[in-house]
């Protein structure tokens, strides 16, 4: 059965919203939804696993401790080494921002 990863998404709340699509292997593939959600200020993901993200739609900030903020729009992708703290410091307010995440 086909999906849309444009589709079913849930009403702006207080937290973002985590949906697992694929998990095999040691591999995850999850999307991820933001309304204007940031991770707290003192607050870093510290993951045991590599993630490489793709910003489907919206406009984000990704903070890394130590560097330089990394903007991204649309389209855009990074991949995030397994134990690089980093946060999410901005998300677009005004709509969803869409992410395809995936942790390997």
């Amino acid at each position: 059965m086909n999906k849309n990863i444009f589709q079913n998404i849930p009403k702006p709340c207080e937290n973002e919203f985590f949906e697992e699509l694929i998990l095999k292997n040691g591999v995850k593939v999850e999307r991820i939804v933001s309304f204007g959600h940031t991770t707290t200020e003192f607050e870093w993901y510290d993951q045991e696993s590599d993630e490489w993200v793709v910003l489907l739609q919206g406009e984000a900030v990704l903070s890394f401790l130590d560097e330089s903020d990394v903007r991204m729009k649309a389209g855009d992708y990074i991949n995030i080494p397994a134990h690089k703290k980093h946060r999410v410091s901005w998300t677009k307010p005004d709509e969803e921002t869409i992410w395809l995440a995936v942790h390997y």
